[in-house]
């Protein structure tokens, strides 16, 4: 069904909110309770589109999982209690549940095939499949190294792999994948990317070592089930501390919302474009630094955003880039491209959503340069990304006329509350 978002200019935000349970950390704690000994209990569980997909896929697996309003209770069965799937594990729109479960199931003593929707099915694959196929795995793709995934499973032997491209989803997959295999399994990244692999294994008592840049664990441990409290996620959080940031005469809060250092380059590039953000309550839950943010109307200006940050912020792009849209002078991003392989190709999508909202802005092969000015009305087509229209809705906070953004479904695969959260935080916002 197709869904529409339109958003009449205007609007301040105030107030304190929750945003839903962090969608990295949802889908690993499936994950790793369903293949842990003993009960695992999640509080906070973000249910989305993706993050059930997720769940589905373990209950098909033979995993008795319970739900109940965002509280999960997971029977665990271990490392080697999966059952062979009876159809094809159907993972809808997650690229994350795709690239982590091929770490997974690449172990098992089973065949399976993975398969997504539409925009899935474009995604490329063989960033996971390569190492994994180092490892021993017996795992294809299409020709061009699309899904559907086949992987007949394989004994599997450690590997020490240094990722030519920082991405936390195939450090992932190789670490899940190194769970079975014979000896020790690193991986070096050239950049940190998110490390909630890494800090949840070590919470279901496995050990994990690091050293600099290199991850290593050992295979053939065990995994003990316990409790997790998934915090706010501040990929869903990025969008009101932009629309708080830009809309006039906003004060906002934001509350237990991780703040894990692998994830806060939305907050340090605003920060470096003169946003008035604080944080407060800091505290840690289930391995996880977590803070309520205070956000207060602040005029930005545009800046370089530094190299260091884009692995830190590589899914807040979409939102960043309205706020440069209205920070005085240029905003200029590089060293992004993977940003042109997410649900959309989100560099260009958002150029040409932002040239047609009368905002300047080229696309170049790893980033873009964005000229600030005033935002107008007009329709867009978010190509069913559910960030690219979660992004424009924001941008209607400081627009002249009425925004509409086109096939927006997608947004209930990581926000499902995002519309009402919207509205009751001063957002014109309705759903058609």
């Amino acid at each position: 069904m197709s869904t529409k978002f339109i958003i009449n200019p205007g609007g301040c935000l105030r107030g304190s909110l929750r945003v839903p349970g962090d969608k990295s950390i949802s889908h690993r704690s499936i994950m790793l309770g369903a293949l842990a000994e003993g009960t695992t209990e999640i509080s906070g569980f973000l249910e989305g589109e993706d993050t059930l997909a997720t769940l589905a896929a373990f209950q098909t697996m033979g995993v008795n999982i319970s739900r109940n309003n965002g509280q999960i209770s997971i029977q665990g069965v271990g490392l080697h209690g999966l059952k062979a799937p009876n159809s094809p594990l159907y993972l809808g729109n997650s690229g994350t549940s795709m690239r982590l479960l091929s770490g997974l199931m690449v172990g098992q003593n089973f065949s399976v095939e993975m398969t997504g929707d539409a925009s899935l099915s474009r995604r490329p694959m063989r960033r996971v499949t390569k190492p994994l196929s180092l490892m021993g795995a017996n795992i294809s793709t299409n020709a061009d190294g699309t899904p559907p995934l086949k992987i007949n499973g394989n004994s599997l032997q450690a590997i020490n792999y240094n990722l030519p491209i920082a991405s936390a989803q195939v450090k992932s997959a190789i670490l899940l994948a190194g769970l079975y295999a014979n000896g020790k399994t690193c991986v070096t990244e050239p950049a940190p990317t998110r490390d909630h692999t890494e800090r949840m294994l070590a919470g279901f008592g496995y050990s994990v070592t690091r050293d600099a840049n290199t991850i290593c664990l050992q295979g053939g441990g065990k995994l003990q089930a316990h409790s997790i409290d998934v915090p706010a996620d501040i990929s869903s959080a990025a969008f009101f501390i932009v629309a708080a940031c830009i809309a006039k005469d906003s004060e906002l809060s934001l509350t237990h919302v991780g703040i894990n250092a692998t994830r806060i380059g939305i907050i340090n590039i605003l920060q470096q474009m003169g946003a008035d953000i604080s944080l407060t309550n800091q505290h840690e839950v289930s391995g996880e630094l977590v803070a309520d943010i205070h956000i207060r109307s602040s005029q930005l200006h545009g800046i370089h955003i530094p190299p260091q940050q884009v692995p830190l912020a590589i899914d807040e792009f979409p939102a960043i880039f309205i706020a440069a849209a209205c920070a005085e002078g240029k905003t200029v991003l590089t060293g992004a491209a993977e940003l042109r392989v997410k649900e959309s190709d989100r560099i260009q999508v958002m150029a040409d959503g932002l040239n047609i909202i009368g905002i300047k802005a080229e696309a170049t092969a790893d980033g873009m340069i964005i000229q600030g000015g005033k935002i107008q009305g007009g329709i867009i087509n978010s190509h069913g990304d559910h960030r690219i229209a979660m992004a424009f809705t924001i941008a209607a906070l400081r627009a002249n006329e009425t925004i509409t953004v086109t096939d927006c479904a997608n947004v209930a695969t990581s926000f499902p509350n995002f519309v009402k959260l919207s509205q009751q935080a001063g957002i014109n916002l309705s759903e058609q």
